[in-house]
């Protein structure tokens, strides 16, 4: 899939854990590392807008496209 999930380099610029960023945006440990790991077909804008809240980024900060 040529759309990157870049979570976890923000994560650890943030100094946050996975079970920390999960609970301030309230979604499931699991659900989280699966964003983390790139082990989805969709994300919801509502929990992308939570995250990029929560962490204080944008969306191009966490998604990155690659040919």
């Amino acid at each position: 899939m040529p759309i990157i999930l870049r979570l976890d380099r923000v994560m650890a610029d943030r100094k946050m854990s996975l079970g920390e960023l999960a609970e301030k945006v309230g979604i499931t440990n699991a659900n989280l590392s699966k964003i983390k790991t790139g082990k989805i077909a969709a994300i919801r804008f509502s929990t992308l807008e939570a995250i990029c809240r929560v962490l204080d980024c944008q969306p191009g900060d966490i998604l990155e496209y690659q040919k």
